[in-house]
């Protein structure tokens, strides 16, 4: 008996590995340990940063600036071609700024201080949903969300008690 006890045990914790692993989101530091300033020798430093990498649905950006220095503001894509900030959807002026990806699509990022986003300070990423999909403003559920993990969890620790006094 205590061999299927140890098997079922075993069982339950890579289903909570597993489950643990779909909500975990990531967070991007922008730019990595350059951060978010103007680019010196690569205007398409932050195009190349983006480049490797695959942004879901409740991953967050981490911008990582000095206050004063630079900004951060979510542009539409004409905002972002043509470097202003007419169409702005937020701004944030106080670094460092995390900005969670909440719905797909791509999403638009300058710094709206004179000269910085023409000299290349400027992000395009591109999010998914976890299934991949990367139609425009598709919401789904953020990996990250809280309440669905607590939830689970109760579940699977009711489940092993269970169990245990079952046996």
């Amino acid at each position: 008996m205590g061999r299927k006890s140890s098997m079922a045990m075993a069982a339950v914790f890579v289903v909570l590995a597993s489950i643990l692993t779909t909500y975990a989101s990531t967070t991007y530091t922008v730019g990595d340990s350059t951060g978010w300033q103007v680019p010196t020798s690569n205007s398409n430093l932050y195009d190349d940063w983006a480049d490797n990498k695959t942004f879901i649905v409740g991953d967050d950006l981490l911008f990582n600036f000095i206050t004063g220095e630079h900004d951060v503001a979510e542009v539409t894509e004409p905002g972002y071609d043509a470097c202003t900030n007419t169409d702005t959807i937020s701004t944030d002026n106080k670094g460092p700024v995390k900005i969670t990806l909440k719905r797909t699509g791509d999403h638009y990022f300058i710094c709206t201080y004179p000269g910085h986003c023409p000299a290349g300070q400027k992000l395009k990423v591109q999010v998914r949903s976890e299934t991949g999909d990367t139609t425009p403003g598709v919401l789904s559920p953020p990996r990250n969300a809280a309440s669905s993990l607590v939830v689970t969890i109760s579940l699977v620790f009711v489940s092993i008690a269970t169990f245990v006094l079952l046996c």
